[in-house]
């Protein structure tokens, strides 16, 4: 009993029974404008349902139209703090000759649902009056809903039980108006795709960014505390001002990435961002690593300068994170980097003893790892990693016209 009460006591209910109230305000324009046509109790009075229909069409074609009845709908139909779902579409302009016939639908379909609502509402309350009276003798009351005959109890019944009807109409009409908001005002289904691959294509770049992030920052991080500890370790001036400037050397390249990452994300256009490595600038890497301890021996064939702008990116942070595995987790043991760009793939080859504790490094389930298969994946080309010939190798090959 209380669940079949309980859309009486909504408030949605009657923001929506006003939303088809007010629908009827151009039916009354029409009866003053047009004599005879505001007589419900003649045929005439029925042509309030058709005659203002070519003007909602008409009115439809406005691109503002359609804003302002999702606005109402809005409001009225989705009132925010109500419970269940969320309205599946947002106000908007007509942006198309399909917007406009779905709001000319739209402004149809919630003028006949309003015309009869407001009719009831004036009528509804005119009769159970005239049913009650008529159930205590008195004579018959004249609605266009309908004429009690001489009086008989059974008509008090009846008027208990036509508020009810009333009442269950509305809230199924204002559901029912509302189902139809959602699809005459709410986004087509070429619209909700578009939305959903602008959201997919805005995900993908958060992780590419994010893999930026970790690749970028994450190499600085690794070779400043292994340069700072082996610096502090060697007790040589000399040293420490190499590694301090090679320290300095990678955080200014660090903070550069992390700035245009934020830029990125904030959607900021002012301003130059810092322009991403690419393997042209190998040699930085290699400056790096070997400050740490490592030595690097790199083996270049083919011109770099060459090679496609996507494809030399990745190629580098490919590089860089392989570098920076080594470093990390093998520590200060010969690398060797093989970087081999030829007529239609860019090939990729570092490789480094295997550690005497075999991590994460050896394992192939780092994030970092993960990553290079992914930038492989991304440009149309694959990379291993693990461990061949005794050795650990990361191997990615990179199509040239992807």
């Amino acid at each position: 009993m209380i669940t079949a009460l309980r859309p009486v006591t909504r408030t949605v209910t009657y923001t929506r029974w006003l939303h088809l109230v007010t629908a009827a305000v151009l039916a009354t324009v029409f009866a003053f404008v047009s004599p005879g046509l505001g007589n419900v109790n003649s045929p005439a009075g029925a042509w309030l349902l058709v005659v203002p229909l070519p003007f909602l069409a008409a009115a439809a074609m406005v691109p503002g139209v359609r804003l302002s009845e999702g606005m109402q709908a809005q409001l009225l139909l989705f009132p925010a703090g109500r419970s269940g779902p969320e309205p599946d579409f947002t106000p908007a302009r007509s942006a198309s000759w399909a917007d406009r016939r779905r709001t000319a639908v739209w402004l149809i379909v919630r003028y006949e649902a309003g015309v009869v609502t407001a009719f009831l509402s004036v009528h509804v309350p005119a009769l159970v009056i005239g049913l009650i009276g008529s159930a205590s003798g008195g004579g018959p009351v004249h609605t266009p809903l309908w004429t009690p005959g001489p009086g008989h109890w059974s008509y008090a019944l009846l008027g208990l039980l036509v508020p009810v009807l009333f009442l269950a109409f509305v809230v199924l009409a204002g559901e029912a108006l509302a189902r139809a908001a959602r699809a005459l005002l709410g986004p087509s289904a070429a619209q909700r795709l578009a939305a959903l691959e602008e959201r997919t294509e805005r995900l993908l770049e958060h992780n590419r960014l994010a893999r930026e992030l970790h690749d970028s920052v994450g190499h600085a991080l690794t070779v400043a505390v292994l340069q700072a500890g082996a610096a502090r370790a060697a007790g040589s001036p000399e040293f420490t001002d190499k590694a301090l400037a090679a320290i300095e050397e990678t955080g200014r390249h660090a903070l550069e990435d992390l700035e245009r990452v934020l830029k990125i994300l904030r959607e900021d256009a002012s301003g130059a961002a810092a322009a991403r490595p690419a393997l042209t600038d190998v040699e930085r890497l290699l400056t790096a690593a070997r400050g740490s301890g490592t030595e690097v021996a790199a083996e270049v064939s083919g011109a770099l300068e060459a090679l496609p702008g996507p494809v030399s990116r990745e190629g580098y942070r490919i590089a860089q994170e392989a570098l920076t595995n080594v470093v990390r987790h093998a520590g200060p043991v010969p690398v060797s980097l093989r970087i081999a760009v030829r007529a239609d793939v860019l090939e990729l080859d570092i490789r480094n003893p295997l550690p005497r504790s075999a991590g994460s490094a050896v394992s192939g389930t780092g994030s970092g790892l993960r990553g290079i298969r992914e930038r492989a994946a991304l440009l149309g080309g694959h990379a291993e990693t693990g461990v061949h010939e005794g050795a650990w190798r990361v191997r990615a090959v990179l199509p040239l016209n992807a």
